[in-house]
């Protein structure tokens, strides 16, 4: 899964273990979900860490909601449900990898 590299310029904020933003497992980083946004540490610097494919999370068959038992993240005009390591958010009807 290709990642946008979209740098963060106006972000002074260090996120890590004790920084109050909820840590997100992702491939070979951390994002950290901040205002709406994923964060993650790239270079020395803050990139928005958005996936540039279409990927959906085939053989998904477990519903997300309240009360599903997974962490939801707001990821702009949608959540995001953490689940197995990766995002899952809802798409036309199936689940997609974030």
């Amino acid at each position: 899964m290709a990642t946008l590299h979209q740098e963060h310029t106006t972000h002074e904020h260090i996120h890590g273990p004790t920084c109050g933003h909820i840590a997100v497992p992702h491939g070979d980083h951390t994002d950290y979900a901040h205002e709406g946004h994923m964060h993650r540490e790239h270079s020395g610097h803050w990139d928005e860490c958005e996936s540039t494919d279409h990927v959906t999370h085939s053989r998904h068959p477990h519903e997300h909601g309240e009360g599903c038992g997974h962490g939801a993240v707001l990821h702009g005009d949608h959540l995001d449900y953490v689940h197995d390591g990766h995002r899952h958010a809802a798409h036309d009807g199936h689940w997609d990898d974030h």
